[in-house]
């Protein structure tokens, strides 16, 4: 549920930017809407009106979601203001950067890696099988950065933007169903035991 909502704002910066530009007037002022600038306006009030929401009904946000959403104002704000693409094909790599960096420091700093703070409800596995999950969950965002910004660079604006929507999720759905088969061993039932082949294993 949390994913779906956190993919709104996403959601509706495609729909604006895949429409055709037209004019509208909203309570005496005329407005452009649709495009690749239309669509950063609507991504920064989506995030504003969707983690606001967040807040106001958790009453607090988790630190990846602080992170998302000050990234959309840093850099859907230049990009309106400048009219210059350039600010918003970097948001991806560098959120994609810091949450590298989160998860290595996560490694020194606390009791838990980041991975095992995110999973460590469902999830119930020895301390170096998290230190290694969390390395490699570095290792991903890195080279998801780099894609993203190769992306934005190298391909067609419409290739970009479909691959800023879809393509992200796709990538991160593939590579944590990737890892299912090493975890499902140390998952929880219900009432909190471990499941019974990890509960053999332990035995």
């Amino acid at each position: 549920m949390k994913q779906l909502i956190d993919y709104i704002p996403l959601l509706v910066f495609f729909s604006v930017w895949a429409m055709d530009e037209r004019s509208v007037t909203i309570v005496g002022i005329e407005h452009s809407i649709g495009g690749i600038f239309s669509a950063a306006e609507f991504l920064l009030l989506a995030s504003i009106l969707v983690y606001g929401s967040l807040l106001v009904v958790q009453r607090r946000l988790d630190k990846f979601q602080w992170i998302t959403v000050g990234a959309v104002i840093l850099f859907c704000i230049p990009t309106i203001i400048f009219r210059d693409t350039n600010f918003l094909k970097w948001k991806a790599p560098i959120v994609n950067w810091i949450f590298a960096t989160l998860f290595f420091v996560s490694q020194f700093i606390g009791k838990k890696p980041a991975i095992e703070h995110m999973m460590g409800n469902a999830i119930e596995a020895p301390k170096q099988l998290w230190l290694r999950l969390n390395t490699v969950w570095i290792g991903y965002f890195i080279a998801l950065g780099a894609v993203n910004l190769a992306v934005a660079y190298l391909l067609s604006e419409a290739l970009w933007i479909q691959f800023k929507v879809f393509g992200n999720l796709i990538l991160t759905f593939v590579f944590v169903v990737g890892q299912m088969p090493f975890l499902i061993k140390y998952a929880k039932v219900e009432d909190g035991s471990l499941t019974e082949s990890s509960t053999e294993e332990s035995a």
